[in-house]
C-alpha cells in the first residue's frame, strides 16, 4: 500500500473517526485504525465495538493495500508535521513508512484481517431522515439520559419512529425531555422503536453537516447512519424502555411565565451556595414573583426574586438546580412555561411562544424541602 495525502485531509480524517478508538482495551487491535485505500482515496476506520466509525478522504493512491495503525500516535504525529504532503507506505511486514518533508516516522502496525468486521445493517431497507432534524432531536433529548449503570435501559435515548412522526425521549428518573418532530416522505417501511446510546448520537450530531440528509438502517442489533463519504454504526440497547408518559402529568394547574435569562441567572447564583450532593434550591411562587433561596448549614444561605407571569395558589416547592439548568439550555426560546400541581408532584417545563413544529417538553421531579 502506498498513497501521498495532505496534512489537512489525514487530520481531518483522523478526527473524524477518533471517538471510535478505547481509551482502553484487551484487544491491542481496537486501539489502531484500519487504513484502506479505495477509490476515491483513502478509507479510515475505528471501533470499540459499542460504535464505529469510518469515513473517506481524498488521496493519491500509488498501490492498493490496509493496515492497521496505531492510532493515538498517528494522530499526534500528523498535529505535529509540517504542512506538506504526507506519504504512507506499507509492506507486508506490518510496519508502515510515514513522510512529510524532512520528517520520517515508522510505526508497527497489525493486520487487516485482525481488525473487527463492521457491524452488518441492511442499508436495502433503509430509510432517509434530514441531519438537522435528527440533531434538533438528539441536542434537545440525550442530555437527560442517564449516566448511572444501575438501570441500563436509561443509559439509552428512546428513539420511536412512526409513519408520520419521530419522537425521542431520555430520562434517567429524575428528569425527562422528550421532543417530537413530524416525518415527511423519508419514513421507515417499518416504524419500530430503538434505544440508542447517547454517545452514537453524539457522534452522529458532531459528524453529519446539517444539510445532508442520512440514510439510516438497522440490523438485528444494530444502527447505522451514513453520507457518502461517513458512516456509524452502534450497538442498540436491549429490552423495554419505561412508560415514560404515565408519569408525565395532564392536569397540572398552577403555570409559571418566566424570561429564561433571568431565571437562569438566578439559579446559577443560588447553586453556589446550595448543597454540593443534592444541589437543592427552593422556589417560592407567588402572583408576579418568584423567590429563589438555598440554605447549606455548613456554608450559609442566599435568596434573590424573579419577577413572573404566575397563575394558581402560592406554592413553595424543591428542585435540583442542576438539572433545572440543563433543561432551560436546551430551550429554545426566551420565554419559559413551568406547570406545577403540588410541591411532591412531577413540574413540567415548555418553551412558551414557540413558533416550531416540533413538540417539546421536560419534566423534572421535585426534592423535599428542608424546614
Amino acid at each position: 500500500m502506498r498513497f501521498t495525502i495532505s496534512r489537512e485531509k489525514l487530520l481531518e480524517g483522523l478526527n473524524t473517526v477518533q471517538a471510535a478508538v478505547p481509551a482502553r482495551s484487551t484487544l491491542p487491535v481496537l486501539s489502531n485504525l484500519l487504513v484502506e485505500t479505495t477509490e476515491r482515496g483513502v478509507k479510515l476506520s475505528a471501533t470499540d465495538l459499542d460504535i464505529a466509525i469510518s469515513t473517506e478522504v481524498s488521496a493519491d493512491v500509488e498501490s492498493q493495500g490496509a493496515i492497521t495503525i496505531p492510532a493515538r500516535k498517528l494522530s499526534e504525529i500528523a498535529r505535529e508535521l509540517p504542512p506538506s504532503p504526507v506519504k504512507i507506505a506499507s509492506s507486508g511486514e506490518q510496519r508502515i513508512s510515514l513522510e512529510c518533508g524532512r520528517s520520517k516516522f515508522k510505526l508497527l502496525g497489525l493486520a487487516k484481517d485482525e481488525f473487527p468486521a463492521f457491524p452488518v445493517v441492511r442499508f436495502g431497507e433503509s430509510w432517509r431522515i434530514k441531519s438537522s432534524e435528527l440533531q434538533k432531536l438528539i441536542q434537545h433529548t440525550a442530555f437527560a439520559a442517564s449516566t448511572e449503570e444501575s438501570r441500563p435501559i436509561l443509559n439509552g435515548v428512546l428513539w420511536e419512529l412512526k409513519s408520520d412522526r419521530m419522537r425521542m425521549v431520555a430520562t434517567n428518573g429524575h428528569r425527562l425531555a422528550k421532543m417530537e418532530l413530524p416525518l415527511g416522505d423519508g419514513a421507515p417501511a417499518n416504524p419500530s422503536d430503538l434505544i440508542v446510546p447517547p454517545k452514537a448520537l453524539d457522534q452522529v450530531r458532531r459528524l453529519f453537516p446539517a444539510e445532508e440528509e442520512l440514510e439510516i438502517a438497522r440490523g438485528d442489533n444494530h444502527l447505522g447512519f451514513r453520507s457518502p463519504i461517513t458512516s456509524v454504526f452502534t450497538r442498540l440497547i436491549e429490552g423495554p424502555y419505561p412508560n415514560y408518559e404515565q408519569v408525565i402529568p395532564k392536569d397540572n394547574d398552577r403555570i409559571c411565565i418566566a424570561d429564561r435569562q433571568a431565571l437562569t441567572g438566578a439559579l446559577k447564583r443560588m447553586s453556589i451556595v446550595a448543597s454540593d450532593q443534592t444541589h437543592r434550591i427552593r422556589l417560592a411562587l407567588n402572583a408576579g414573583m418568584c423567590k429563589l433561596s438555598a440554605t447549606t448549614p455548613d456554608l450559609g444561605d442566599a435568596s434573590d426574586e424573579i419577577q413572573v407571569s404566575y397563575t394558581g395558589d402560592q406554592l413553595e416547592i424543591g428542585f435540583n438546580a442542576s438539572y433545572l439548568l440543563e433543561i432551560l439550555r436546551q430551550l429554545p426560546t426566551d420565554s419559559v412555561k413551568l406547570s406545577f400541581k403540588a410541591p411532591e408532584k412531577a413540574t413540567t417545563i415548555e418553551p412558551d411562544g414557540w413558533d416550531d413544529p416540533a413538540q417539546y417538553l421536560c419534566l423534572v421531579m421535585p426534592l423535599r424541602l428542608l424546614d
